[in-house]
């Protein structure tokens, strides 16, 4: 066969490679494609792809690699990346005591806005945390995530005198994933400004970490089937790969769904996620939301009241979230196992379009198992 004839057939072979590539790409929803895009762009090193980390005495501070914005990207969409964090060489004590992130500009690394701010997720390694504080029965028992920041709680420090305690040599996970709502015509680089406040020291009460989030029933066999029944609490999900569980009965529940148009509330029962054995004293809640949640609540249905209610303020004048309450008390609130709790949650999509949803609380109780082993009490 001629070599001009080889040619021709690898260039025909490559243009179809690219094609199938470029139609592959196209389908795939946008938080795919802002994953292959970011990824791409790092390992040609097309833009910043290295975390940049500056750990002062009490404050571990780092700045991520650069996000390309170039279009929306709605809540769980946007370009991200992960980091490993280790506060300390030794085993030394540590307590955490508050997180920040803030959105810069990728040239300058100025401060921007927020709006450009998805979340950022603290997780940690539960075999090695629980079993460093001979604590193995905890091993397994939840999601490691220690906490997340949102778009509207970019910051959220512990009441007074409060704190996770944690090894200074063990590690931390942080994700931080990039938000754009409101800009169609765009195209920047921004990074993301994590930092997580410590201390060493004594006379610090240890508090652990539970997460509960709204999980709603969707029907497994048609999922996107609408209108859906009203009698029957059932959600069309996001998507079901992501964020989509079991009840333990066969039946699938999502914890991202859409929204209709208008004025909803949602309820969800979290008496399994509490994981409550006797009695629980709270004392701090970080509250993960989407645009048009309007409260969220932690519900007492024994006593018919709220144990806290987050209100949340949106952008009047585009999409986002200026502020959600998070809780803190120095005094605590006791909840019990004898108790039912759910939590609530109102939203108000006034778009003419459906939007997308998630309610999480990464709630903090006293630990007073770890208080006796830390401090002998």
């Amino acid at each position: 066969m001629a070599r001009s004839k080889i040619y021709k057939i690898l260039a025909v072979g490559a243009l179809v490679c690219i094609a199938a590539a470029w139609v592959w790409y196209a389908m795939l929803p946008n938080r795919h494609k802002a994953i292959v895009k970011t990824t791409l762009l790092y390992k040609l090193h097309l833009i910043d792809a290295d975390w940049n980390v500056d750990n002062e005495s009490g404050m571990y501070k780092m700045i991520s690699p650069s996000f390309l914005i170039d279009g929306i990207y709605k809540s769980m969409e946007g370009p991200k990346s992960s980091n490993y964090v280790q506060l300390s060489q030794d085993s030394t004590l540590l307590w955490l005591t508050s997180f920040h992130v803030r959105a810069l500009d990728a040239k300058t690394k100025e401060p921007i806005s927020n709006d450009f701010v998805c979340h950022t997720n603290v997780d940690f390694n539960d075999v090695k945390y629980y079993s460093d504080f001979h604590l193995t029965d905890r091993i397994g028992k939840q999601y490691p995530r220690m906490t997340s920041l949102s778009h509207g709680l970019e910051n959220f420090s512990f009441p007074k005198g409060y704190g996770v305690p944690m090894k200074g040599n063990e590690l931390l996970y942080v994700t931080t994933q990039s938000l754009n709502h409101n800009f169609k015509d765009i195209y920047r680089q921004v990074k993301h400004e994590v930092t997580i406040e410590y201390k060493k020291g004594s006379g610090i009460k240890p508090l652990m970490s539970r997460t509960a989030f709204i999980m709603l029933p969707y029907d497994k066999n048609d999922p996107y089937k609408e209108p859906t029944d009203p009698g029957t609490n059932q959600c069309i999900p996001v998507e079901t790969k992501n964020h989509s569980y079991d009840d333990g009965h066969g039946n699938k529940l999502s914890g991202h769904w859409v929204i209709p148009v208008g004025k909803n509330t949602y309820r969800s029962d979290v008496n399994n996620q509490l994981q409550i054995a006797d009695s629980l004293r709270l004392h701090a809640a970080a509250i993960h939301v989407h645009p048009f949640a309007t409260s969220i609540s932690l519900f007492d249905k024994t006593t018919g009241k709220p144990v806290f209610t987050s209100k949340i303020v949106n952008h009047k004048n585009s999409i986002g979230l200026t502020k959600i309450d998070q809780f803190l008390s120095e005094e605590g609130i006791w909840l019990y196992k004898s108790h039912d709790y759910e939590i609530v949650m109102t939203v108000d999509n006034t778009t003419a379009e459906k939007q997308d949803m998630m309610g999480s609380m990464f709630l903090f109780f006293y630990d007073k198992e770890l208080d006796g082993i830390l401090n002998g009490k």
